[in-house]
Formats: structure tokens, C-alpha cells, sequence
């Protein structure tokens, strides 16, 4: 594959939608960290894919909710590629629980991790990229941004506030040549999508627009879109990658054809 000349950070990158953003960057011509916290043979079947394909990656280990760890995997990444152009705030987790169950430390790792670690990640890369006279954030978001999921009340109160906080980096960064912009997937099937339900594509297609669940590479392409040259004036913006599933309310009525019939 041909580089384009720049670099990139994924965050959380050892499996599931960051596994893939981390692959279809290098298929674009990036040069890519592939960041993890515990997967760390996660990560390196990440570079092994991009390395074998004739990419060029870095694995980087780094907690992103802790403020030292984020600061070394910047300063590490800045080591080996001596430019960051990208960063991708991927690096996420939940819990599963009513709200009246969820314990206080399964609300706190999880706001930890998921808008703390966005905020802490952001704010180190963008003193990188201002230096450099600019450079791209994306941060990934979910379906939960704007629709309530029942059990996941942490993931869904830090997804909304990932998106807020896109707002305001959007316009605080922008003089500095900055563009930042979220991401928000929905039905996406990987790995811990299929543990939820054992027929995760059978459950959710027949709900979504375009009859279909989502891929890894249809967050991908919108990743690498946002971060592309064609996207040059577009900051503060989430596009949903859902196939219209969050776009709908619930109807009472069948469609006019059905109605017709």
C-alpha cells in the first residue's frame, strides 16, 4: 500500500471497531500507533495484519484514563513516527446493569476510561498538533449519543458526553488549525456485539433501514473519511454510521404500501 506521508493514533485498538480503524487507516496509506491498556497480543494481531498487508505500525501500551499513561503514549508514538497528524479516541468500556444496580465503581472505570480518557488524550494531542500547525481528532461515539440504551446507563452517560465535548473542542481548536469530529456507530458486529446476543445480525437488521447490521470497515471508511483531505472544512459534527437505525421513532402505522394493501 502507498503511504501518505502521515501518522496516526488509535486508541484501544487490540480488537473489535478500533482493530479495524487501525486497518483501514493503513489501507488508506497511514502510518498507525495501535494503542491498548491489557490486550497487548490483541494489539500485536493488530500490527501483524497491518505489517503484513505493507503498512507501517507501532503497538504503544497506555492506560488513557491515567494522565501519565496517555503523556508516555504520546511522547512514545512521537518517538517513532516524529508526527502525529490523527489521533482516534476508540478506547472504551461498559457495564452492563440497572441503573439501580450499577455500582459506583462500574460507573466510575467506565467514565474513566471512555470521557475522561477522550479528554485526556485530546488535550495531549492537541498541544502536540498546535505546535505543528495543526492536525485531526476523531472521537468515537455510539447510538447511545442520542438514543437511551436500557442497562447501559455509565456507557450511555459517557457517549453523550463525548459528544458535547467534541463540540467544544471543535471550536476551542479550530484557530489552531484542529478539526475535531465524533463518529457514532450503531449495530456494529464484533466480537463483544455477538456475546450480547447470539444472533446479533438476526436481531438487529430487521430493525435497521438498510436491512442490515454494520462492519468494522463501515466505521472505518467514516474514519478515514473525517480524517481525508475531503473533510477539510467539517469540525464539531458526529455522523452516525448506523444504517438509519437511530434516525427512526417508533410508528404506529404499517408503511403506506402495507396500508394500500
Amino acid at each position: 500500500m502507498e503511504s501518505n506521508g502521515k501518522c496516526a493514533l488509535v486508541t484501544g485498538a487490540s480488537k473489535g471497531v478500533g482493530r479495524g480503524i487501525a486497518i483501514g487507516l493503513a489501507g488508506a496509506g497511514w502510518s498507525v500507533t495501535v494503542n491498548y491498556n491489557r490486550d497487548e497480543q490483541g494489539a500485536h494481531e493488530t500490527a501483524s495484519t497491518i505489517r503484513n498487508s505493507g503498512g507501517t505500525c507501532w503497538v504503544g501500551g497506555g492506560d488513557v484514563g491515567n494522565s501519565d499513561a496517555v503523556k508516555q503514549m504520546l511522547a512514545q508514538h512521537m518517538e517513532a513516527a516524529d508526527r502525529l497528524d490523527l489521533l482516534v479516541n476508540n478506547a472504551g468500556v461498559q457495564t452492563w446493569a440497572p441503573l439501580l444496580e450499577l455500582e459506583e465503581k462500574d460507573w466510575d472505570r467506565t467514565i474513566r476510561t471512555n470521557l475522561k480518557g477522550t479528554f485526556l488524550c485530546t488535550q495531549q494531542a492537541a498541544l502536540i498538533m498546535k505546535d505543528r500547525g495543526g492536525g485531526t481528532i476523531v472521537n468515537i461515539g455510539s447510538g447511545a449519543n442520542k438514543a437511551p440504551f436500557p442497562n447501559l446507563v455509565d456507557y450511555c452517560a459517557a457517549k453523550g458526553g463525548i459528544e458535547q465535548f467534541t463540540l467544544v473542542a471543535a471550536v476551542e481548536l479550530g484557530r489552531y488549525g484542529i478539526r475535531v469530529n465524533c463518529v457514532a456507530p450503531g449495530c456494529i458486529e464484533i466480537e463483544r456485539t455477538r456475546d450480547e446476543s447470539p444472533d446479533y445480525a438476526g436481531t438487529w437488521s430487521p430493525l435497521t433501514p438498510l436491512g442490515r447490521v454494520g462492519q468494522v470497515e463501515d466505521v472505518a471508511d467514516a474514519v478515514v473519511f473525517l480524517a481525508g483531505d475531503k473533510a477539510q472544512f467539517i469540525a464539531g459534527q458526529t455522523l452516525y454510521v448506523d444504517g438509519g437505525l437511530w434516525s427512526q421513532i417508533p410508528w404506529p402505522y404499517g408503511s403506506k404500501e402495507t396500508a394500500n394493501d
